[in-house]
């Protein structure tokens, strides 16, 4: 037999070895689909069958056919126990499909309506929470999902990421209070400084600030960069280590290297700049650098010690919504050593 006329055999074989299986599959989804009808199935077999039809309306991606199936089961079997997890399947299909505001009906009909259900190990609350938290556009719907996974399921979700999330939705909203309540817990947790949280890299240092803003007298601040600016400059001219002392935020004060971070240890600054000032001649620029901005300037001195003389001053804008009084005023926040890199 020459080749061509295999391969026709070959593609032929295919064909009605496809055909066949088709058939097979829909004589069986028939099958299952009659059989469960039947009014005298227990709950276990019910379940086995209606579970084997859908998974055969998925694996066929027949996401329609699935739909108006369970839809049309869950309506007619009000009492079955397993509806949310039928429902579960009908939220996930609409997902698949793009339609994700239907989605969220389901899962959120699923929530308000239904106990919550185990299958194979897993909560069909957590999964429709999941779900809910990355589709909705509701900063109030979102705060609504974190706090109940928080409170129903605190052993079996992250509780830290999850405050530091609810912390930032309440800020979203502007309720301030909330939100410092919430980045409270958060730093209450013992995993707080190593978490790993997609999209909130620094949350720990913002947490840590806040709240110790929050607790402090916020009386350093100026109303303006170039009110601070003149003062700290009349200060040096004057050797006032005094008033230095003073200007410098009264919390999270920093002092380190240009490739340190603020969560380093070391980095906190607890002398006082008496100690820099006696015995050595500090200049400054008559300007602040260029990279400045609206949100942070930087001032170059020179001067302050034999081993690294330059010391960039590093100013900025107060973001501090949770005090009116003081949001936008600038502060003295910290110290960079050596020339910019």
């Amino acid at each position: 037999m020459c080749i061509k006329n295999k391969l026709a055999f070959f593609f032929f074989f295919v064909y009605i070895f496809v055909i066949i299986s088709c058939s097979q599959n829909r004589n069986l989804q028939n099958k299952l689909l009659s059989m469960a009808d039947d009014p005298h199935l227990s709950v276990e077999n019910r379940y086995s069958i209606i579970n084997q039809i859908a998974g055969n309306y998925i694996n066929n991606k027949q996401n329609d056919e699935l739909v108006l199936f369970l839809t049309d089961y869950v309506e007619k079997n009000p009492d079955d126990i397993y509806n949310p997890y039928w429902l579960l399947m009908v939220a996930s299909a609409h997902l698949d499909n793009g339609s994700e505001p239907i989605a969220e009906y389901y899962f959120d009909k699923i929530l308000q309506n239904y106990d919550d259900l185990l299958i194979k190990g897993n909560s069909i609350h957590i999964i429709c929470l999941q779900h809910l938290i990355q589709i909705t556009k509701s900063s109030e719907s979102r705060v609504y999902y974190f706090t109940k996974l928080i409170s129903n399921f605190a052993d079996k979700v992250n509780v830290t990421e999850l405050y530091a999330r609810l912390a930032v939705e309440y800020e979203n909203q502007g309720d301030w209070e909330q939100a410092l309540k919430a980045y409270q817990m958060f730093l209450a947790q013992e995993d707080a400084s190593t978490i790993q949280i997609s999209g909130m890299s620094d949350i720990y240092l913002k947490a840590k600030q806040t709240i110790d803003f929050s607790n402090s007298p916020q009386d350093w601040t100026f109303e303006t960069l170039e009110a601070l600016e003149t003062a700290v400059k009349a200060a040096i001219r004057k050797y006032d280590y005094k008033k230095l002392n003073n200007y410098r935020s009264k919390v999270n004060f920093f002092g380190m290297s240009w490739k340190q971070e603020q969560t380093d240890a070391n980095s906190q600054v607890t002398y006082s700049m008496k100690d820099y000032m006696r015995g050595n001649r500090i200049r400054f620029n008559d300007t602040l650098d260029k990279s400045s901005n609206q949100n942070e300037a930087y001032l170059r001195t020179t001067g302050w010690s034999t081993y690294i003389p330059v010391w960039y001053l590093y100013f900025r804008k107060v973001n501090f919504p949770a005090n009116p009084e003081v949001h936008g005023n600038w502060e003295w926040a910290g110290i960079y050593y050596g020339e910019k890199l």
